[in-house]
């Protein structure tokens, strides 16, 4: 195996400092079975740099003092993995949409028990009020009950294709019956009415004209128009959800108008105010068609002093895949948004643009979620059509971060069961994708600018070639900000990556990274402490077994410049 010069590889156990804790022939309590010093050749400050690496069994800690500390351990991951094993845990992030179905702090532990890993809130619905009450329940979950749940606001956006038909669930479009779509404002629902939120909604649109709803979810002829209003007759029946988003069709081509419209409306302004009041953990900006309104939200979050607080970008127009690459470079994360996207380019153009935005993310080392009607039939039955499985099976096999839930959980009366599918089949597609060998080649772009960046880096990639070729059962990485525990995701290993951070803003952000599984424990400036602690910690919670093998790696600036912890892989076995 061949290694970047710039790069530091320990394979093994890193001991040169074990005499700290008066053990003779031990590293951190454990016995060494062998050692060897190695010379890398390369220098460091014109000096030659010698490193020790040796391979250990851990076991018989009792000189070290016990921990009275206790991990913040995921209870659902603690209980997949007690179940599980390491390897069978599932490594794609799920996410469900926030709504009136599921927003009781009985249906929130549900859906945390079922493996929600984010919960999202679509400022496009309901009253910041209800949003306000409901991220107070979550939060009360993560303390009350040990879940690790990250929030998420997604902004309603300068839209104007989004049509109200007044009632709190979906309705039904019969063929043949006639609607009315307005601007004019009513209170409550009136019968085959639905209000259009843009006073201009229907200029430039003649007879004949095919209102689409949702990108296909039912369908309108206009067969009159009365001044700003038009009458419509559906020609294909189909659910007709709260706040629907539509599009205008003439001879089989989109209806392209341009209305000029900010990104962030004065509406989102207040709600992405809110989210930061709330303290959320993701903005996911709607109706992006360039870098320039991510670069905006950012440097106004950075002025607001909320780094913590991360910018996804949603890609579902025609203009941000032709921008895609600066968009994702300027973004925290992206979703992908198939629904209004669908309604842009031709349909059966989907799944090759979905794999080619996720193969992007993954390249620049971003997260990427696959959203909208993943199992759009669970809105009203129980069980999903087999093509839905399948098409979820096929976002898993792209190696996509995590899939979305949006009315499945928000407005259907199956969420909880919509959940579980997800989480069924993420888990058995990735464990065939890993008895069949199916690691997707990634073209490793190099991130990295500086030195130390590039050393992360090259280190992070060899790490899990290396866990992969050892049959590691676990990557443990100690992280401040998360970066080398995205770098570790973005390889996709085999083994789940605990990355152990002190910082809760960066443990929230990791829970949307394929595969990580963030631990949040206090960690001090003694590396090699570190590192024996946390593994005691664990072992003493019987989340590790005799002949447990893990990898490790960090990005903590060490205490002392001599610390070989930093920078370094490291092997260890349990006994």
């Amino acid at each position: 195996m061949g290694f970047a010069s710039d790069s530091i590889l320990a394979r093994g156990l890193i001991i040169d400092r074990a005499t700290k804790f008066g053990l003779k022939n031990e590293a951190f309590g454990a016995k060494i079975v062998h050692c060897r010093a190695f010379g890398n050749g390369g220098k460091v400050k014109g000096k030659v740099r010698v490193e020790v690496r040796a391979a250990v069994q851990i076991g018989g800690l009792e000189e070290v003092k016990k921990a009275k500390e206790e991990l913040g351990f995921d209870v659902v991951s603690e209980g997949e993995l007690r179940e599980k094993g390491f390897l069978g845990m599932r490594k794609t992030k799920l996410v469900c949409t926030i709504g009136p179905a599921c927003c009781s702090m009985e249906d929130l532990e549900k859906l945390a028990l079922g493996g929600m890993n984010v919960a999202r809130f679509n400022m496009c619905h309901n009253t910041r009020g209800w949003h306000r009450d409901v991220i107070k329940k979550i939060k009360r979950l993560n303390e009350e009950k040990g879940f690790c749940i990250s929030v998420m606001i997604d902004t309603e956006g300068s839209q104007i294709h989004v049509l109200d038909h007044g009632a709190p669930s979906s309705v039904k479009a019969e063929e043949g019956s006639i609607w009315l779509f307005t601007t004019q404002k009513s209170d409550g629902s009136s019968p085959f009415t639905v209000q259009a939120n843009y006073k201009g909604f229907s200029e430039g649109i003649e007879v004949g004209d095919v209102l689409v709803i949702d990108g296909g979810m039912a369908s309108f002829e206009v067969i009159e128009k009365v001044g700003n209003d038009l009458r419509c007759q559906c020609t294909d029946s189909g659910l007709f959800l709260p706040r629907a988003k539509f599009s205008f069709w003439r001879d089989g081509k989109l209806v392209e108008r341009n209305y000029d419209l900010p990104t962030l409306s004065k509406k989102d302004w207040a709600d992405i105010e809110f989210g930061v009041s709330e303290g959320v953990d993701f903005i996911a900006l709607s109706f992006v068609n360039d870098a320039d309104s991510v670069r905006q939200l950012k440097n106004y979050l950075y002025m607001r002093s909320c780094r913590s607080t991360r910018v996804l970008a949603k890609i579902e127009s025609l203009e941000s895949l032709q921008k895609l690459e600066e968009i994702v470079k300027a973004s925290d994360g992206i979703m992908v948004a198939r629904g209004d996207l669908g309604v842009e380019i031709p349909y059966e153009q989907i799944p090759t643009v979905q794999e080619e935005i996720t193969n992007v993310c993954r390249e620049l080392n971003k997260p990427v979620i696959v959203a909208s009607q993943l199992l759009q039939s669970m809105v009203e039955y129980p069980t999903p059509t087999r093509a839905e499985v399948a098409d979820v099976s096929e976002a898993v096999r792209q190696y996509a971060d995590a899939l979305m839930l949006s009315g499945e959980s928000a407005i259907g009366p199956y969420g909880q069961k919509a959940l579980s599918v997800l989480q069924m089949a993420s888990s058995r597609m990735e464990l065939w994708s890993r008895e069949e060998n199916r690691q997707s080649i990634l073209h490793r772009l190099q991130l990295g600018v500086s030195l130390p960046d590039r050393i992360a880096e090259q280190i992070c990639n060899c790490a899990v070639q290396m866990a992969n070729n050892l049959g590691v059962d676990a990557i443990f990485v100690y992280t401040k900000y998360g970066q080398m525990a995205s770098l570790l995701s973005r390889n996709r290993p085999y083994p789940p990556i605990f990355a152990f951070t002190r910082d809760n803003s960066t443990r929230m952000a990791l829970n949307l990274q394929w595969g990580v599984i963030p631990i949040l424990v206090d960690l001090s400036d003694d590396m090699e402490a570190n590192i024996s602690r946390t593994i005691d910690l664990i072992r003493t919670k019987g989340l590790l077994k005799t002949g447990d093998v893990v990898l490790v790696v960090s990005d903590l600036t060490p205490a002392h410049l001599n610390s070989t912890a930093f920078q370094s892989i490291q092997v260890k076995t349990v006994v």
